[in-house]
């Protein structure tokens, strides 16, 4: 029997996606000048209001005008027009930032996890991304919605940066995908625009210049099902970073540990050990030990190495999923400062994860999306 699938995207202009841009921008302006700086930022959005709140501790002399940097956040996202209700250069700035609790310092200057917590990582043979399907064409439709809105303008010239999309797959009985049940496409515009107009562009710019014409087979496409989406962004929702997790991650095909990645500095596990866990199931899944793979850390705050390691190939497994466990633990170093350093997370790189996805993308800067770790684990295959 076939089952449905569905994951979504939002935009980097959802108000949840603004705070997140936010907040790493804050993160990586910090780490520029202190790469060992410990960074939890969090941040909130309203018609014409920015809040940033958080602890972030850094070397003195250290400077940062948080104000400019939400500003320009925002202005590189495209909230520049006062009719938004929500712009770059009037919205008002509140910053409440203070520094990181000494007892939770304590445990993390020794080279301990920042708190307790689980995290998952996966990957999967459906997609070049070793990503799940779904998920990675909602990504992708919202890049490409973007892209045309700041790249193109001319072509869809009546797109507002605000934007959502929901992809349903169909897979058969072997978990193989079929086709494209459904797409959904929420994109905000102009007053002036028709319906009928937005539908066609989106269609034929959007959808099909992005999935693939034989996945396209008896699609339902509902565009702005509504009727209308001139309201959006922080006018239209209020925004808080870290609450679109699913979305920054499978999509809901694997399971989430619950901890939000922006505007955490990596001595922060949710954030760290999440990259670590994907790169290993990633690396797992390209050297053929398995065509899925989920990988769970477990942490205790304060504690370098991990309580628990868990891997589940869902039978898929060219070994035991307990021999593959045994390998991640005699291979790779999965304590903070051996994650670190790995992958090199002390850089000013985590502006640009704020939206379309932490994983499956194609950028030197994520570390976790390489293949280092295949020629190591190569060697279990049985012969």
């Amino acid at each position: 029997m076939s089952y449905l699938f569905t994951s979504e995207s939002v935009s980097e202009g959802h108000p949840d996606k603004v705070c997140d841009a936010i907040s790493d921008s804050i993160l990586d302006a910090i780490l520029a000048q202190d790469p060992d700086a410990r960074v939890a930022c969090e941040s909130f959005v309203t018609t014409g209001t920015v809040v940033i709140g958080g602890e972030i501790t850094h070397k003195k002399g250290i400077e940062v005008d948080y104000q400019e940097v939400a500003r320009q956040a925002i202005k590189d996202i495209g909230y520049t027009k006062a009719e938004y209700k929500f712009e770059a250069e009037s919205c008002g700035v509140l910053n409440l930032i203070h520094s990181q609790s000494r007892d939770i310092a304590m445990g993390v200057d020794t080279g301990g996890a920042g708190d307790q917590g689980l995290m998952f990582g996966y990957a999967c043979d459906q997609t070049a991304e070793l990503m799940p399907m779904p998920i990675m064409f909602a990504h992708k439709l919202m890049k490409k919605l973007a892209d045309i809105r700041k790249k193109q303008p001319k072509l869809m010239p009546y797109l507002r940066p605000d934007a959502k999309s929901q992809v349903t797959i169909e897979y058969d009985d072997n978990h193989k995908p079929i086709r494209v049940d459904t797409v959904v496409i929420s994109t905000q515009h102009d007053p002036s625009v028709s319906q009928k107009k937005i539908k066609d562009d989106v269609i034929k710019h959007v959808i099909k210049a992005v999935i693939p014409e034989n996945l396209l087979k008896k699609t339902t496409y509902h565009v702005n099902p509504t009727g209308r989406f001139e309201i959006g962004g922080p006018h239209g929702d209020t925004g808080l970073t870290g609450r679109k997790i699913i979305v920054d991650t499978y999509g809901g095909w694997a399971p989430h540990g619950g901890g939000a990645f922006s505007g955490k500095d990596p001595s922060k596990v949710d954030r760290s050990a999440a990259y670590a866990a994907r790169h290993i199931a990633k690396n797992i899944v390209k050297a053929k030990l398995a065509k899925e793979c989920l990988v769970q850390l477990a942490y205790a705050i304060g504690v370098a190495k991990p309580v628990s390691i868990f891997i589940d190939t869902k039978g898929s497994g060219a070994i035991s999923d307990a021999d593959l466990s045994a390998m991640v633990m005699k291979e790779v170093d999965l304590t903070p400062a051996g994650i670190i350093e790995r992958l090199q997370l002390r850089r000013p790189i985590y502006r640009k994860t704020a939206a379309y996805g932490h994983f499956g993308r194609n950028d030197k800067d994520f570390t976790w999306e390489q293949f280092d770790l295949v020629t190591v684990f190569s060697k279990y295959l049985k012969k």
